[in-house]
This record gives structure tokens, C-alpha cells and sequence, in this order.
């Protein structure tokens, strides 16, 4: 599946051609609860959507669960919706992706979310407006949903959104904590994609872009809502999603789902904790524990890739700019900072934090030993 990307300040008004095109009778508007309003997108949608018949959809939490999905597909059936327009952040985007595919699949919603059953029709023409620059959601064909506190991800070409609408605009207002964090999902999007065991040199290509974008403008972004500053994280965080599209994530997006889960942290926060710390563990891969099959060199070099992209000259200094970096931005670096204090709590994180889909894309195998000392060395 192909999509068309618009990108740039007021690309928002390519909706209107779009609508034009496929003509609409009923519309699914999928939109994060205050976001929608804060971020302008309202506004301006308003004035484009005001001729349609428009059914507006957002209850749902910020880690898009099941009940959610399944309460937004009887809507969308019972409206008969032929047109989706989602409007927010990841988990705003994801949910779209996920209520729109499966409404045209028949059955249990949670046998395809587990992978028991196989997507066989396409949803609706989806627009995806995200109004954060992090999870670069409208540019994958992923979709996150959590069944209970285990995450999960419906993957299929059919979940790409046809178009993109990568409006700066509606980021421009973004409270300092989630420029943060959605900036933190960003770079470790491009850093585990760049090392990831599917990287091609175009999914380098584009996490390379990203990774110099965000490190450069991350710090100024917390602080300051410039439209240069907010187009580049707006660039880098669409660069970013359009190489995990190739690649797929790695460890610390597998590490990152139970400490969201269970202790409440944000996502990208999640990423960033052990970001660092799996980075210095990549870079000391052996023929052991090798997993990406162009050989232990080809990964250690890949490693001093993304330390001269990072503008450090060794790995243990990438990875302190890396944690100066979350410093900068506002971010805890430690985990009992975050309430996750007890040896109990490190052993649920290691309990749940082996995503196979996840881990198996890691250039090193990471086993329950490593983790457990990564994890104690970062609380």
C-alpha cells in the first residue's frame, strides 16, 4: 500500500481535496479529548468538515485498550461510516487505524489483535492529522492495542493510513512534559530502527535524518514553540515512524510496555529509561549472542553509526548524552523516581517485558540476566 504525505504549515487545507475526491456521506472523526480542542485542529477542521455528516468518536484512554476498540466499531457500524479522519496523537491514531480495519473484518476483534485470525479486507480511506511530534504513527502500519496490561500490535499493510497530514500547526501548543516524552518516542524510534536486525539503507536513511533533527532540537522544543523548532520535531518524528514502517521496533520498546502499563509512565518517558543503557549493551554484541545475521562487525559498526550521528565519539558518551538529554527536557532518569522502587517491581517489568516481536528485531539477544542488571543499574 502506498500513501500520500502532506507535510508543512497549513497543509491541513489538502483535506478539503481529499473529502472533494472520495465524497463522503458519513464520517468516523476520531480526536483525542482535550488535545483536539488545545491543539487548533477543531478550529480548522471545523471550518472544512461543517458541510458533512460527521460522527465524532473519542472515548478511549491514552493506551489505546480493547474495550475501546470494540465500542468504537459497534459506533462506526451502527453510523455506517465510510470515511475515518483521526486526529491527535499515537494512541488517537492507532485507535482509528484499529476500529477502521476491523470494522471490515468479520469476527472477534481480539482473535485479530492476538494473530489468530488473519486480516483479509481493507478498511476505509483514513487521514491520519497526528498533534504531537513522537509516535509517527501516521506513517506505520502498526496499531497498538492493550488487552488487559499486555500490549499488543495489529500489523498489516491494510492499517497504513491513505494519506498523511503532517500540519506543524497543531503542535505548536504542546505542553512542555509531552514535547518531551513524544520527542523521547521519536529518537528511540530512530536509534532502534537504525540498529534494528530488518534496517535497510533506506530505513537508515530516514531514522539518520531524524536522529539529527531531534538531537538538535529536541532541548529548544520544551521551551519554545517556534515554528522552525516545532516543523524540524514535526519532520523528525514523521521520519522516524516511516522507518520503524520498514524496520519495526526493538528491546527498549519491549521494556517500555510494562513500565507504562503498570506504573503509569508515558511511553516515550518509558523508551528513554533504558535507551542508554541497551545502547552500551548492543555495542558489546558477541557471536553468542549475535541476532542480526550481517555478522558482529556489521553491527558494531552500525553502533558508531548512530554515535557519530549522536555527536559523540564513543558509545559510553553517546549514551550520557542521551540521559543529559532526558535532563534537559525534564525527564527522571531513575526508576525509583517513578515509583518503581522494589525488587518486586523489577521483577514484573522483567516478567512482562519480553515482547517477542519485539526483542527478536534487537541486533543482541537480550536475556532475563541483562535486563535484570540493566534494570537494577538505572533505579
Amino acid at each position: 500500500m502506498t500513501q500520500k504525505t502532506y507535510f508543512g504549515f497549513g497543509s491541513i487545507h489538502n483535506l478539503k481535496n481529499i473529502l472533494k475526491k472520495h465524497n463522503p456521506s458519513s464520517i468516523f472523526l476520531l480526536t483525542g479529548k482535550s488535545s483536539y480542542e488545545k491543539s487548533g485542529a477543531k478550529k480548522k477542521l471545523g471550518s472544512i468538515l461543517h458541510k458533512y455528516d460527521i460522527v465524532h468518536f473519542n472515548q478511549f484512554q491514552e493506551n489505546p485498550k480493547i474495550e475501546n476498540v470494540v465500542s468504537g466499531i459497534k459506533i462506526f457500524k451502527q453510523k455506517k461510516c465510510d470515511f475515518v479522519i483521526a486526529v491527535g496523537g499515537g494512541s488517537s491514531i492507532d485507535m482509528a487505524k484499529s476500529i477502521n480495519v476491523l470494522s471490515s473484518n468479520s469476527g472477534n476483534p481480539e482473535a485479530y489483535i492476538k494473530k489468530e485470525k488473519k486480516l483479509v479486507k481493507k478498511g476505509r480511506i483514513l487521514v491520519a492529522i497526528p498533534t504531537t511530534a513522537g509516535s509517527g504513527s501516521e506513517a506505520t502500519r502498526f496499531a497498538v492495542v492493550y488487552i488487559g496490561k499486555t500490549k499488543h500490535s495489529l500489523e498489516h499493510e491494510f492499517i497504513l493510513p491513505d494519506y498523511a497530514i503532517v500540519d506543524p500547526q497543531f503542535t505548536m501548543s504542546l505542553p512542555r512534559n509531552i514535547t518531551a516524552t513524544t520527542g523521547m518516542d521519536a529518537l528511540s524510534q530512530a536509534i532502534e530502527s537504525y540498529w534494528s536486525v530488518n534496517s535497510t539503507s533506506l530505513s537508515k536513511k530516514y531514522a539518520g535524518k531524524a536522529i539529527r533533527l531531534i538531537i538538535k532540537n529536541l532541548p529548544i522544543a520544551v521551551n519554545k514553540h517556534s515554528k522552525e523548532i516545532r516543523g524540524a520535531m514535526a519532520k523528525a518524528a514523521n521520519l522516524a515512524g516511516k522507518a520503524i514502517n520498514i524496520t519495526r521496533t526493538t528491546a527498549p520498546h519491549s521494556v517500555s510496555y510494562p513500565i507504562t502499563s503498570y506504573f503509569g509512565v508515558p511511553h516515550g518517558h518509558a523508551l528513554g529509561l533504558t535507551l542508554p543503557s541497551i545502547l552500551e549493551y548492543n555495542s558489546q554484541v558477541t557471536k553468542k549472542d549475535l541476532l542480526d545475521k550481517r555478522g558482529v562487525t556489521y553491527v558494531k559498526k552500525t553502533i558508531n553509526e548512530i554515535v557519530v550521528l549522536l555527536g559523540a565519539e564513543s558509545v559510553k558518551e553517546t549514551a550520557k548524552k542521551i540521559t543529559n538529554l532526558m535532563t534537559k527536557i525534564g525527564l527522571n532518569k531513575r526508576l525509583n523516581e517513578l515509583g518503581i522502587k522494589t525488587d518486586k517491581d523489577i521483577k514484573l517489568i522483567i516478567e512482562n517485558g519480553f515482547n517477542a516481536d519485539r526483542v527478536k528485531n534487537n541486533p543482541r539477544r537480550l536475556t532475563e540476566e541483562a535486563l535484570r542488571v540493566i534494570l537494577y543499574d538505572i533505579r
